[in-house]
């Protein structure tokens, strides 16, 4: 009889134990549950944020926006808040809109020859192409381009033959640069909308104005002899009022290509000489 009130007051114990045991842990879990759903500042990008902005102006012009989202959907070392300790730090590469910041990517590297890794001996050139002029999205940093420049051709003389041929706006494109090295992508601005018909403006009506572009600024490792070359090229013809220099073309060399450089074309054929 002892033995069994024993036994059922053991069990009674064990009983008591367990739901105690339970109900903690229902307890835990409830508080862990809350935690997680406790509001916790970030900050968002709403647009591109270009490399070199600092977080203060990033803040400022709208660029990024302060926000709260729930503690577990916070992402690991996002940026919390902006203090006199950070507000000079700058963006590190160009931010794309629609995500959380994160504290790494600002820092107090500044944009420079030490930041985008020009070697020795050697300087960046950033050219503004369109999707077609750098091979869609396939050009990025790391590759091996060929340039090619589009210009008019024009014969140096007074006399009528001359003249025609300089009323035919011949056109000639040539390499301009080969083994170029590209270090560097980044979005720009798109490009403003421009009237396309001057009939319409004559008639009083709206004009029709084409879509914005979007344009990338492609920067190019260069010695400086080929450096100058390139700002020729990029300013001949360029309109500073339209979009990038459209006669600039840049090509991705596949492996162990070899891209004669004296190779170039006109309206009328080929003349380069191909050896």
């Amino acid at each position: 009889m002892g033995r069994r009130v024993i036994a059922l007051a053991a069990a009674v114990v064990l009983a008591l134990a367990g739901a105690v045991l339970v109900l903690l842990y229902a307890q835990g879990a409830d508080k862990r549950a809350l935690e997680g759903q406790q509001p916790q500042t970030v900050y968002v990008s709403e647009k591109v944020v270009p490399a070199g902005t600092t977080l203060k102006d990033a803040e400022r012009s709208g660029l990024i926006t302060r926000t709260q989202v729930a503690s577990k959907a916070k992402p690991a070392g996002a940026l919390a808040g902006i203090t006199s300790d950070n507000s000079s730090f700058v963006a590190r590469a160009d931010l794309p809109p629609g995500q959380v910041v994160l504290s790494a990517a600002f820092g107090s590297e500044r944009l420079g020859q030490k930041a985008i890794g020009v070697k020795s001996g050697m300087v960046a050139v950033s050219v503004s192409l369109e999707d077609p002029n750098r091979v869609g999205a396939f050009v990025t940093a790391g590759s091996t381009i060929t340039i090619y420049d589009t210009y008019e051709l024009k014969k140096l003389g007074t006399d009528e033959a001359t003249a025609q041929y300089n009323d035919l706006s011949v056109k000639g494109t040539s390499v301009l640069l080969t083994k170029v090295s590209v270090i560097g992508i980044g979005t720009t601005s798109l490009s403003a909308p421009v009237a396309t018909e001057q009939a319409e403006k004559d008639k009083g009506a709206a004009p029709t104005t084409s879509t914005p572009v979007q344009s990338y600024l492609v920067t190019v490792e260069l010695t400086p002899a080929d450096s100058v070359k390139l700002v020729h090229a990029i300013q001949h013809g360029a309109n500073p009022q339209n979009n990038p220099a459209k006669h600039i073309y840049f090509a991705l060399e596949g492996p162990d290509t070899t891209v004669p450089p004296n190779l170039s074309t006109d309206d009328f054929g080929y003349h380069g000489i191909v050896k």
